[in-house]
């Protein structure tokens, strides 16, 4: 059963309980670490859940801002972590949202292959409607980019299958589902931290300076052993949902 959360408030505290497949070092995003485990409570109305019986098997986040105030559009270049932001930055001032976009869609490793994110999807859009929107954009992180590091996101995305539609298997799920793809927001999410973090985030020395290749990652961290940091800048695919 998928349905907009504002129908099912009792499942608010067990909506993490899926096993997601994020990469360790992802949760270290700040914005994210911040932010991201209040959205449901805060934006209700912009999310849903799956369950399986009594086991929350997905959930779909979204959230609103005014993507009137100056400065600001609706598909930023710093995709996730900038909509995140504003969303409770406007939430705090009152002001009254113009925009949405999607955050996530996460489904239980147990319940991948099933086809659940194409009807997570379709609840969320419909969920996003409800609050008077017309489109739902979504800074897609595509889910076979971090097999090819090295190759710019730009030519990733260009590829397609004999059908078509894009070879990557979540931008796929999207444009079938009537998504089309805008622009790259070349740094959607950032994530930096010392060397010893990303020793323990991801099993790897962090001793040579430069770009290294870190699983689960869409584009190489750049290390810097002289400042005893290392940062990840994550470019996401901005894919636009007509919604109604």
């Amino acid at each position: 059963m998928i349905t907009p959360l504002d129908e099912r408030p009792a499942l608010l505290p067990r909506l993490y309980e899926i096993a997601d497949t994020w990469p360790a070092f992802i949760p270290h995003d700040p914005v994210g670490e911040a932010l991201l485990g209040r959205v449901a409570e805060d934006f209700l109305h912009y999310c849903v859940v799956a369950t399986d019986g009594d086991r929350v098997v997905a959930r779909g986040l979204s959230v609103p801002f005014d993507s009137r105030a100056e400065g600001r559009e609706e598909m930023p270049d710093k995709g996730w972590d900038q909509v995140l932001g504003w969303a409770y930055r406007d939430r705090h001032q009152g002001h009254r949202p113009t925009a949405v976009s999607a955050l996530e869609i996460a489904v239980d490793t147990a319940y991948l292959g099933r086809g659940l994110s194409y009807r997570v999807l379709a609840v969320l859009r419909d969920a996003v409607g409800r609050q008077g929107h017309e489109a739902l954009p979504a800074p897609v992180r595509p889910t076979a980019k971090h097999l090819e590091p090295r190759v710019t996101m730009t030519d990733y995305v260009r590829r397609r299958g004999d059908d078509g539609f894009p070879a990557d298997p979540w931008l796929r799920v999207h444009v079938k589902a009537g998504g089309s793809i805008q622009r790259i927001a070349p740094a959607s999410m950032t994530v930096s931290g010392s060397l010893e973090q990303w020793r323990q985030w991801t099993g790897l020395p962090f001793d040579r300076d430069g770009d290294t290749d870190v699983p689960g990652a869409l584009v190489p961290v750049h290390c810097d052993t002289a400042r005893d940091r290392a940062d990840y800048v994550e470019p996401n695919v901005w894919v636009r949902h007509r919604v109604g």
